[in-house]
C-alpha cells in the first residue's frame, strides 16, 4: 500500500483559510517500499483524486535551503500537478536537480557552509531549466492545478486562488508536527523577496539576487504582493530554532543569508552581527514598509538567549495574520492506495 497525506480542497472554518486545491505529500521512502518510481507514485495519487491536486514527493534524508538561505533537513525532490485523475505528461511533472558538493560551489554560495552540519546529505532545491518546458517559472500545471516555485506555492488556475507552503511547514506535515495557519500578511510578503543567490534555486534558476538584496524591488508595494494569500507554515518556535542554528554556525544576515524580516528580527534579538552596509537601498525601502528600519537595527539592546527567543517566538518572529496553531494531523488525512 502506498501511503500519502492529503489536505483536501476546502473552505474550512476550522482552520480559517481556503485551500484552493487538494494538496498531497508523499514520503520518498514510502514510494521506495512499494518498489515503484516517484513518477509512477504521483500518477497513482492523481488517479485517486477526482479534483485538482498538487503533489509533492519529499525525501526526509536530504537537505535544502529556505528562500532566505537557512539549510534544513528534508526536501521536495519531485513535484506534480494533477486534475480529474490525470497528470499532463509534458507540463505536469518535474524533478528537482541534485546539487553536488564542490569547493567552488561553497565559494559561490557561502550560505552552503551550513552543509557541514549535515554530513553526507544530498542537496536539492529547484529543477534544472534544461529539464522543463514551461519558461521562467519553476512550475507544473495540469488542468486547474498549478504547483509553483518548486512546490512551495500552489494555485487553482480557474478560481485564481493561491496558497503558500513554505518548506519548513511541509516538513512539519511530514513529521506530524506543529503548524501555524493563517493569511501570509505584509511581513512575509516582504520577506519572500529577500532571497539569496543560488544555482537551480527554488524560485530562480541562476544566481540573480545576492544576500542583502530583494528580488521584488518595488518599495512599499512589496508588502501587498502576498499579504492576503493563505499560508500553512511551521510553528514559529520551529522556524526560530532552525534560524538560530544557522546564526550560531556563523551565517551573517545580509552577507551569507538573506535579510528577511524574520532573520533580521531573530539576529537582532540575540545580538548576532548583521551586515547592515551590504543591504541595498531598495531592500531597506521594503523592510522599512513593515517597520524594519536601519535605525531600529542599529539600536542597542540586551541580547536574548536561544531558549528565550524560541520560548517567545510567537511574539518575536514576525509574520502571518490571524494565525491559528494546529497539529499537522488536524488538517491532513492519511490515505492509502493499493499498488
Amino acid at each position: 500500500m502506498l501511503k500519502y497525506k492529503l489536505i483536501p480542497q476546502s473552505k474550512d472554518e476550522k482552520i480559517g483559510i481556503t485551500v484552493p486545491l487538494n494538496i498531497a505529500f508523499v514520503n520518498l521512502a514510502d514510494i521506495e517500499s512499494c518498489n515503484i518510481s516517484a513518477r509512477e507514485a504521483v500518477k497513482h495519487i492523481a488517479a485517486s483524486i477526482d479534483g485538482p491536486v498538487g503533489i509533492n514527493v519529499i525525501d526526509m534524508d536530504c537537505v535544502t535551503t529556505t528562500s532566505d538561505g537557512i539549510m534544513t533537513e528534508g526536501t521536495v525532490v519531485l513535484m506534480a500537478a494533477g486534475d480529474r485523475g490525470k497528470i499532463n505528461p509534458d507540463f505536469g511533472i518535474l524533478e528537482m536537480e541534485e546539487i553536488p558538493y564542490s569547493e567552488e560551489l561553497i565559494r559561490e554560495e557561502p550560505h552552503l557552509k551550513q552543509w557541514e552540519m549535515y554530513p553526507g546529505k544530498r542537496l536539492f532545491r529547484g529543477p534544472n531549466p534544461k529539464n522543463k518546458l514551461i519558461p521562467v517559472h519553476n512550475v507544473v500545471i495540469t488542468g486547474r492545478a498549478g504547483n509553483n516555485n518548486s512546490a512551495t506555492e500552489m494555485m487553482n488556475i480557474v478560481t485564481m486562488e493561491e496558497i503558500l507552503l513554505p518548506i519548513l511547514g511541509q516538513l512539519e506535515i511530514m513529521r506530524d508536527g506543529k503548524l501555524v495557519v493563517g493569511n501570509t500578511g505584509e511581513v512575509i510578503s516582504v520577506g519572500i523577496g529577500m532571497t539569496i543567490a543560488e544555482k537551480f534555486g527554488r524560485i530562480f534558476p541562476t544566481r540573480q539576487y545576492k544576500a542583502g538584496d530583494t528580488a521584488h524591488g518595488c518599495g512599499e508595494y512589496a508588502k501587498t504582493l502576498k499579504r492576503n494569500i493563505p499560508i500553512i507554515a511551521a510553528d514559529k518556535a520551529i522556524i526560530a530554532r532552525q534560524t538560530i542554528k544557522a546564526l550560531q554556525f556563523g551565517m551573517i544576515p545580509g552577507k551569507d543569508i538573506g535579510c528577511s524580516p524574520l532573520v533580521l528580527s531573530i539576529a537582532k534579538a540575540m545580538g548576532f552581527k548583521i551586515d547592515l552596509d551590504n543591504i541595498t537601498d531598495r531592500a531597506y525601502a521594503e523592510l522599512a514598509s513593515v517597520g524594519i528600519t536601519k535605525e531600529w537595527l542599529r539600536e542597542e539592546r540586551i541580547p536574548l538567549t536561544a531558549e528565550e527567543v524560541i520560548a517567545q517566538a510567537d511574539t518575536l518572529v514576525p509574520g502571518i495574520n490571524n494565525p491559528r496553531k494546529l497539529k499537522a494531523s488536524e488538517i491532513t488525512l492519511l490515505k492509502e492506495i493499493e499498488i
